[in-house]
Formats: structure tokens, sequence, C-alpha cells
């Protein structure tokens, strides 16, 4: 049989093609081989020391396997360093670092020493030479290993070190290192209790009740200002951290709180809600605490204006099932929703002019005729839209009806004897008025065990966990 030229030609390609995938397959093993080397290196151990000089700070193993380009320090082996010094953590406007690069260079001078930062400190460190900075933030002109820790560290072990500490003695860093390695690599931490506000070491070899950390003979900051720059720095970070857990509301041991959420002057925590299922329920969350807050306040200055205006409403749908079930907003809500007489509408001044767009009280509420229909909605501000909706019923032949009917299964007409009369009921802190049958008023709008069976808005999109 005879080969064509073309066959031939793909014959090669593939020949060569699979030639390449071996020689690719082959270094990747080497690379892994290298990873897996038993040598001193190895150990994955992460042990604090018992101390340095009063408990400076923590040695960590870190497997000798790690090269970088424009790496500091030796090889880690015999004839090299085996600590990589790094401080990680400073304040700008008041440092130490270059002093603490110092003592342990006084004393090592072999020992690279590394403080990182997030962005370039400003004003710049005055470090020594044999100490280097490293900026984690990316910048254009470098690429991306430089700003990389790993890229940076090629011994051994690392000495994690805060500002302001002193190397009085250079053996304490090989004492460390013993005392790492006489750990037989084990994963785990010694125990670290609190005593009259101090750290003491139950673990490892000094003996028990031996200090682990020590108060410095200085304060770190050398004036009350920054003092206040560095708490404000710390409240700032507090803040950040607990808005990228989503962590809205931190209650302290002493009973006080954080909020960390939305307010008044920012939006609400969620956006637009789709299928009537809300974003932070794909996420097994509930209502978050902060916004629950917007609404209770917006629904207690509602009602005060409604009651004090002569409007007679009533809790409607959910809402009114949160006060038959919790005496509260549901958990997962998102709004209020507030039935109102039609002809009552006059009476209120912020509602009977509202034939079209919106106003903003003197408290920053906002009143406005919904764009999805015709109801009135009271947002909690410009920013947040947060909110409180009305809904207008007028009776006919005994019958509560109204105009415009949304989607909800719950929008139906009713018998007016539901509200002749209207009782007060127990809601986001206040005290509401609703139906006087609410059992029977919410059975009819929502299914026989309503209030026994909990269901979130849609369960087609998110089902109520059983």
């Amino acid at each position: 049989m005879r080969v064509s030229f073309c066959q031939g030609l793909l014959t090669g390609a593939i020949a060569l093609n699979l030639l390449i995938l071996y020689y690719v397959f082959q270094a990747q093993q080497q690379m892994m081989e290298k990873r897996r080397d038993p040598g001193r290196g190895s150990r994955k151990a992460a042990l604090p020391a018992s101390g340095l000089e009063g408990g400076m700070g923590g040695l960590v193993g870190i497997g000798a396997g790690m090269v970088g380009a424009g790496g500091v320090g030796g090889e880690g082996n015999s004839h090299g360093p085996r600590v990589t010094v790094l401080l990680r953590e400073f304040e700008n406007f008041e440092t130490y670092v270059g002093d603490v690069a110092r003592s342990f260079l006084h004393q090592r001078p072999e020992l690279p020493f590394l403080a990182v930062s997030d962005t370039p400190p400003y004003p710049p460190l005055s470090l020594p030479e044999g100490a280097r900075l490293l900026v984690l933030s990316p910048s254009p002109e470098q690429p991306p290993q430089a700003h990389r820790p790993e890229f940076h560290i090629q011994t051994e072990f690392v000495l994690l070190v805060p500002d302001g500490v002193e190397l009085e003695q250079g053996r304490a860093v090989e004492r460390l290192i013993r005392e790492l390695e006489g750990e037989g690599g084990a994963g785990g931490f010694p125990s670290v209790g609190t005593v009259d506000g101090h750290l003491f070491h139950s673990g490892g070899r000094g003996a028990p009740g031996e200090p682990l950390l020590l108060p410095s003979h200085r304060p770190l900051f050398s004036s009350a200002h920054n003092q206040w720059k560095a708490d404000s720095h710390l409240k700032e970070a507090t803040s950040q951290l607990m808005r990228n857990f989503g962590l809205k509301r931190l209650l302290l041991a002493d009973g006080k709180e954080q909020w960390h959420g939305c307010g008044k002057e920012t939006k609400r925590c969620f956006g637009t809600v789709r299928d009537d299922t809300p974003e932070y329920l794909y996420l097994e969350r509930w209502t978050p605490p902060c916004c629950l807050r917007a609404l209770r306040e917006t629904t207690k200055y509602v009602i005060n204006i409604l009651e004090s205006s002569g409007v007679r409403y009533w809790l409607e749908g959910g809402s009114l099932l949160g006060a038959a079930r919790h005496q509260d907003i549901i958990p997962w809500d998102y709004d209020v929703d507030l039935g109102i007489y039609l002809e009552d509408v006059p009476n209120c001044d912020y509602l009977k002019n509202l034939d079209s767009g919106s106003l903003v009280d003197a408290n920053g509420y906002v009143w406005e005729r919904a764009v999805e229909g015709d109801f009135y909605r009271v947002q909690y501000s410009e920013a947040n839209h947060l909110h409180v909706d009305l809904w207008p019923f007028y009776p006919r032949n005994g019958v509560m009806t109204k105009d415009t009917w949304m989607e909800h299964k719950q929008d139906v007409e009713f018998p007016e004897h539901f509200l002749q009369p209207l009782v007060p009921m127990p809601f986001a802190g206040v005290t509401a008025y609703g139906p006087n049958n609410h059992r029977a008023f919410l059975e009819l709008k929502f299914g026989e065990g309503v209030i026994e069976n909990p269901q979130y808005p849609n369960p087609a999109k998110k089902s109520f966990p059983q």
C-alpha cells in the first residue's frame, strides 16, 4: 500500500506531538519528585516556639523546595541560612521596622530579612542593607511573582516577628529550630491560656507557667495621636473584615454591639429581588440584621404617621404572618405590608399629594406611589430602599377589594368583617393593628396551617429547609 505525502506528513506530526507530550510528562514527574524529596526541608510542622527572649514570634517550617526568582536568603542547606525573618504587620505612620531589621542583622547578618506590606509604605521605610521590602499589591511594571512571598523565601524556616521587637541573643534562633525539630514534625499547637492579662505557655519544653509573652519596655506608639490613628485603622480593618465575611452585627462580650451593615446613608445589603427570592436565601442566610433594623424603624415611623393622621391600617400578607408567628418581621422577609382604607388616604399629607413622583420628608424617608401598581411605598431613605408598602382597599358589598392586583396568591379580596374591629398585635417592637381573626384571615389568603408550616416566598426557586 502506497503512503501519500499528506498521510506521511500527518503521521510525522502525530509522532512529534507524542514526543513533546512525553518530554513534558517527564519534566512534570521530575518536578514532583523534587517536591517529595525526603530531605531536611520536607517537614510540614507549623509549631510556635515556646519563647524567644520573652516571646518575640513564631517559627514555621515551610519546606526547602521553594525556589523563587530574585528570592532572598540561602538554599536552606548546611552552607546557607535556614531561617528567613518576616515582619508582616506594622503601621505606616509610626513603625520600628528598620530598628527590628538592624537588631536581627546585627546579631545574625546572614539571615534574610523581609518586611511585607499590602501597599508601598508612606513615608518610605528606612531599611538597613540586607533587609528587603515586599509589596503585595500588583504593579504593571513588575512580573506577578515580584509580589508573591513564596517567590522571595528560599529558606527552610520562616520566623514571624511583630513590629518593635529586638534580638538580644543570636543563638535564640538556633534554639527555636532545635525545639521545632525536636517535636518530630508533629502538627498542632500547644495551648495558651490567659491569667490576669498575661499569656502563659502550657506546652513545649518550658517550665509550667513560664511566660510566653512579656510586655514591652516601651509603648509601640510615641504619641496619643498616633495611638488614635492606630485604633482608627484597627476599627476600619475590623469593619472591612466583617464586610468581607458578610457579618453585619457583632455582639461583644460586654453586651455592646458593633454594626457593619447598611444604614440610612448606604444601599441595602441585597439587590433587586427576583422571583420573590432575595439573594441571601441562595447563600443559606436570612435577612441581614441591619436590614431588619431598618425595616423596624421604618415600620414604627409609618405606623405613627398613619395613626396620627387618622388612617385606618392593618397588617397584611407576610407581615401579618410574621406577627402571628414571631411577633416580628419574618426572619427572611425583605419588606413590610400594610393594608389601608382608600377613603382615608386624604387624611395623610404625605399620601394625598402623591399622584405621581415622590417626596422626601424631614426625617429622610421617601414617600412615593409605587411604579409596580396602584399602591404606596415608604422607603427608609433615598439611598436605602428597604420599604413599607401601603395597599389601599375599599369596601364593596361587604368585601374589601381594590382596582389593581398583583400576582401573589395572597393578593385577593376578603370580607370586611375581618376589619371590624381591628385588634392590636405586637409587631416589630410596636403595637400595630391587625384583622380580628388573624388565623382565619391568613388561611383564607395562604392556605390552611400556614402559621405552623413556614415556607419561603417562592418554593419553586428555594424551598424551606426541613
